[in-house]
């Protein structure tokens, strides 16, 4: 898909070091991984996992992690959860994340999936209206979360 804001795809190959420069953008306190080449491959080779970027004037600007589940409930209709939802911050206000989540969305109901989940840790008010303006409530379910101690601060 692409419009006058840009082009939602796939990533590709690539497209790792835009994409491990989104994140930064997302978790800046990471350090940087050894395995980020290997894992992104798997990534991509991997049936239900659709790691997407969108492109603005020929750069990658935003990004969303997209897993599409398997499930023997919903008459075995698929759920998918999205994770790592970053627009580039000198592009956030523009259009483009909604443009992305769109596509992320459109990819999840084109595989058969009866939801789509996804949960911030970020308190910012603009945040939780962003979401909401793309069709995710809040109201419905309750997340809980436990982190392996092992992998350091779950924030």
């Amino acid at each position: 898909m692409a419009d006058d804001a840009g082009m939602f795809r796939a990533a590709r190959l690539d497209d790792l070091d835009a994409i491990l420069a989104l994140y930064r953008q997302l978790h800046p306190q990471d350090p940087p991984s050894q395995d980020a080449p290997a894992r992104f491959r798997q990534i991509l080779a991997s049936p239900g996992l659709h790691l997407f970027v969108l492109e603005a004037a020929g750069a990658v600007v935003a990004t969303t992690y997209l897993n599409v589940i398997p499930n023997l409930t919903r008459s075995a209709a698929p759920y998918a959860v999205v994770e790592n939802v970053v627009v580039d911050a000198a592009h956030r206000g523009t259009g483009l994340g909604r443009q992305i989540m769109a596509g992320t969305l459109r990819a999840a109901w084109d595989a058969g999936c009866y939801k789509v989940m996804l949960m911030t840790g970020s308190r910012d008010p603009g945040t939780h209206a962003f979401y909401r303006a793309c069709g995710f409530s809040g109201d419905i379910k309750t997340a809980y979360v436990v982190h392996d101690r092992r992998h350091g601060s779950p924030l």
